[in-house]
């Protein structure tokens, strides 16, 4: 879209500091489009909040905090695949990952009781811990950031993921 038209241009360099992809949408733009940027732009946001406030607050990334989140639901452990499943990445950042998490002594690779061949991944004690304690502040930090919303428009977009959730058709397979 050209300037003159009164759109900006979709070079984001040129974007003034601040504006993000939702903020750069016309009237010209599809409903769906404006829905996904909308939402990718408060995930983003919130995103990188969370990220800055880990590495202040504890000294810890976010992949490492998801990959003890994973793991604190899990007592006995995950197997390095299933975590890059439900992580959605791939098995070597898994790896190195949790390579760092061992040297510090917040999880341990132990045999898979199922099959002697494959290694799990849990929580020691003290990773346990030091993920309670990140745990009840990362909450507090997401209450923080969505208090000016109304809680019944909180359930109401619950809801609305929800559902869109279970109608997207999206192949998990790739």
């Amino acid at each position: 879209m050209s300037d003159r038209e009164g759109h900006q241009d979709d070079n984001t360099e040129l974007d003034p500091p601040g504006l993000d992809l939702a903020s750069r949408l016309t009237q010209e733009h599809h409903q769906s489009l404006k829905l996904w940027l909308r939402m990718l732009s408060c995930t983003v946001r919130i995103e990188n909040e969370i990220r800055t406030r880990l590495r202040a607050s504890f000294g810890i990334t976010l992949p490492r905090f998801d990959l003890m989140a994973q793991l604190e639901r899990h007592p006995d452990g995950l197997r390095m695949g299933e975590l890059s499943k439900r992580m959605m990445v791939t098995g070597g950042n898994v790896t190195g990952i949790t390579d760092q998490l061992e040297r510090e002594k917040l999880v341990v690779r132990v045999p898979d009781p199922n099959d002697r061949r494959a290694w799990a991944v849990r929580l020691t004690p003290a990773g346990r811990s030091a993920f309670a304690e990140m745990a009840a502040v990362h909450e507090r930090w997401i209450d923080e950031m969505l208090a000016d919303i109304p809680p019944e428009d909180k359930a109401s977009l619950i809801d609305q993921l929800a559902s869109m959730k279970r109608k997207l058709k999206v192949d998990e397979a790739k």
